[in-house]
């Protein structure tokens, strides 16, 4: 199996925001970067260890990073 990052934002849905999982586990929908870093506190990562720029941390499918409006 490929390696994949812990956490994926996957692409934007119909209605705007994207689902994220956490190693596999659906944490919810994030509507801007400030919901996907709570989802990351919440999962147990400081604050100060989060990057969503760091691809080892962090997969964005289907759209831009930090992209959240409408597909």
């Amino acid at each position: 199996m490929a390696w994949q990052a812990p956490v994926v934002v996957h692409r934007p849905s119909p209605g705007g925001g994207r689902r994220v999982t956490i190693r596999g586990q659906i944490a919810g929908l994030a509507h801007h970067d400030a919901d996907l870093v709570e989802f990351l506190r919440r999962a147990g990562l400081d604050e100060a260890d989060i990057s969503l720029d760091d691809p080892q941390l962090v997969e964005w499918r289907g759209g831009r990073a930090h992209h959240f409006e409408a597909a």
